[in-house]
């Protein structure tokens, strides 16, 4: 027994990567206690939120952005792969290795020790540190009366605001659209294979690398030292840009040219070592009207006046179909009750010590897998039902489900609005009291999660899932996917819900076991293809995508060496960009 628990908790490095010159140099720059090599405690770091596992060399904990700056420099003299990682919340595989078949060895750098921010112009911007999370900075922002540029949604899971920045995340909010900015400072290697440090922070820090970071290391801004235009701190054409409900384009996708800036979705093609990014006024006093239709083209009238008829946009809309619905209900519950008890700032320790449970049972073949996936499903069936009344009310009457969320400065507008059009058809609504309207809103960030409870607890049954997250143009009539037959055939269940004044979709395919899902996805695409339809919307390429030719050329620009974050968007993991075969 004793023999069992030793290998289960040893810190024991891998020899090879132990004896590594690398290495013993990245302990020099941090500290033993913050280069890991052995490969289970690696794993955390190597296996994705959702997708994606490789090999790494090391995982390196840098304590401050110079310590940041001087294993970049180390692994980049010694031709290592660097993976730049932040929360490791992403969902296509983009912040881990993925596979084996690199032509160098993988250093991943984390940079959740660096969890800093600062306010600066009393809280109408702030500069980011790469292990700021997006609840930290709502926590920080809130006593100003101000908020980021996404509330809840990834940052419940502890995803970092460089996560954000990095993939061009969108959001539910409808008047900020993708996260981006101009102002950062990053590293980036030429193609000579020099490294360089680039400060576009607006902030005057001084010339040499280790001094700019320095400075920003102990967090002395003065606000003499600060541009106020120096670059946008987020997209601020975007709440115009949506409201174009007759363009043949969607409204955001990752791959759109006019959200790529050097840090703002480069996808870990580059170091970041901070961002600079607006915040918000935070809405007082929001109405939230919730509103069931059988008939998909009433739900599209509806969006289609509010973009253009209400004179401000909304906070948000959020689409779930039934079916989604009934998934988030039940398999979705746990999850809703958590964040009920005890708020969101709690739940990034929780996924964490759920996921340090998993690996270790993980250990014991006896044991079945996803331990943890079980045991709250069978916890949350001891729960009585959890959703309002009228909520159940309109799942039994509608097909489709919208959730809109306005300002208290617009509810008598919308309200206005929905009477006289709700009187003309099937389409109906009830405003939302506080408690109804915020359970409405968890229950759709509940359905994010459901696929994956699904098949966790019904691996005899499901192969697998194919989650999509899908750009509709914004004149496209026709949103509700209707598949073919054949393809219909080999799926239990189709779950979709998304940000619907947007035209982004999120759609979850579960998987029939037996049948192969890589040939039902390229059915998907193809379809989508056809339909005008961009993707990925929010969650990046990672290594689930491929990348279209013009975003691998942005990444060639970036990355002219292929030393950072190789592989994303399925281009080649090889040094300078080379061909790689095809095994």
């Amino acid at each position: 027994m004793f023999t069992v628990l030793k290998s289960l908790f040893s810190r024991t490095a891998a020899p090879d990567a132990a004896h590594d010159p690398l290495v013993r140099q990245l302990r020099r720059i941090v500290g033993d206690a913050h280069v890991l090599t052995d490969p289970a405690q690696t794993l955390p770091f190597r296996r994705g939120f959702r997708f994606g596992l490789g090999k790494a060399l090391a995982v390196v904990h840098p304590g401050t952005l110079v310590e940041q700056w001087q294993v970049v420099q180390a692994c980049i003299r010694a031709d290592r792969i660097v993976l730049m990682q932040a929360a490791n919340t992403g969902i296509t595989g983009g912040s881990t290795p993925d596979g084996d078949d690199y032509d160098r060895d993988i250093v991943i750098i984390s940079g959740m020790r660096l969890k800093k921010i600062f306010v600066i112009g009393g809280g109408r911007q702030v500069i980011c540190l790469p292990g700021a999370t997006l609840d930290q900075l709502e926590r920080t922002l809130a006593p100003l009366g101000r908020e980021p540029h996404s509330v809840i949604g990834s940052s419940c899971i502890g995803a970092a605001v460089f996560g954000g920045v990095s993939n061009n995340s969108g959001g539910a909010l409808v008047q900020r659209g993708p996260a981006f900015t101009q102002m950062s400072v990053f590293a980036q290697v030429d193609d000579r294979g020099t490294l360089h440090l680039v400060n576009h922070l607006g902030v005057e820090l001084g010339t040499d690398p280790e001094e700019i970071l320095g400075t920003l290391d102990h967090g002395v801004i003065a606000e003499s030292a600060i541009n106020w235009n120096a670059g946008k701190g987020h997209d601020d054409n975007y709440a115009t840009h949506v409201r174009d409900v007759d363009a043949n384009t969607p409204a955001r996708y990752n791959a759109d040219p006019a959200r790529l800036f050097e840090g703002a979705g480069c996808a870990g093609r580059m170091a970041l070592f901070a961002v600079r990014l607006d915040t918000f006024p935070a809405e007082r006093n929001p109405a939230v009207f919730y509103i069931g239709t059988n008939n998909p083209d009433e739900l599209e009238d509806i969006r289609r006046h509010i973009l253009t008829a209400f004179s401000e946009l909304p906070i948000a809309g959020e689409y779930i179909h039934r079916d989604a619905f009934d998934i988030a209900e039940e398999y979705g519950k746990d999850t809703f009750l958590i964040i009920r008890a005890i708020g969101t700032r709690r739940l990034p320790m929780l996924f964490a010590f759920k996921n340090r449970f998993d690996r270790l049972t993980e250990r014991f073949p006896f044991l079945p897998g996803n331990m943890s996936d079980r045991l709250l499903q069978a916890a949350s069936r001891l729960f009585p039902r959890h959703l309002p009344k009228r909520m159940y009310d309109f799942r039994d009457r509608f097909e489709h489900h919208l959730m809109l969320k306005v300002g208290g400065h617009l509810e008598a507008e919308a309200r206005t609005f929905l009477d006289g059009f709700c009187a003309r058809g099937g389409t109906r609504y009830f405003a939302c009291t506080p408690d109804e309207g915020a359970k409405a809103f968890l229950h759709r960030f509940a359905a994010a999660g459901a696929a994956i409870r699904y098949r966790a607890t019904h691996h005899r049954t499901v192969e697998d899932i194919v989650a999509l997250d899908v750009a509709l143009r914004r004149n496209d009539r026709r949103w509700k996917e209707t598949l073919p037959s054949g393809l219909d055939r080999q799926l239990i269940v189709k779950l979709y819900y998304g940000h619907f004044l947007c035209h982004v979709m999120h759609q979850d395919y579960i998987v029939r076991k037996g049948n192969a899902c890589a040939p039902i996805e390229a059915q998907m695409l193809a379809l989508l293809d056809q339909r005008g339809a961009r993707y990925p919307a929010e969650h990046n390429y990672g290594h689930l995508y491929a990348a279209p030719e013009a975003l691998q050329q942005h990444y060639r620009a970036l990355d002219p060496c292929n030393c950072f974050n190789p592989g994303i968007g399925k281009t080649t993991k090889r040094r300078n960009w080379q061909a790689q075969s095809v095994s």
